[in-house]
């Protein structure tokens, strides 16, 4: 029960002594977990900004055709001239 009881406080007081580490450098394992919240989180600006970006170009062009549907439903334009138009909106979107 002694010896049990002295083995417990010499581990204790090399804890202590070691400090939270323990025996020695833990390697390079510590650095895993910083680089592994730094890629997700790399990887979420990423994902959120091409989508951004695709969404906003989708914004963009349906608004030029939202423009032209509103213009031939109120009979300011005529069938050929909206179907030419039209297809320059779709036309410059590919490029």
């Amino acid at each position: 029960m002694l010896t049990t009881i002295t083995a417990l406080s010499a581990g204790s007081a090399q804890a202590l002594a070691h400090g939270p580490m323990g025996y020695g450098w833990p390697g390079p394992w510590f650095l895993l977990f910083p680089l592994f919240w730094l890629i997700i989180i790399g990887l979420f600006l990423f994902f959120g900004r091409r989508g951004w970006r695709r969404n906003h170009e989708w914004h963009q062009n349906q608004g030029a055709e939202s423009v032209l549907r509103e213009r031939y439903a109120r009979g300011e334009i005529d069938e050929t001239e909206y179907r030419a138009r039209l297809e320059v909106l779709r036309a410059d979107h590919k490029k």
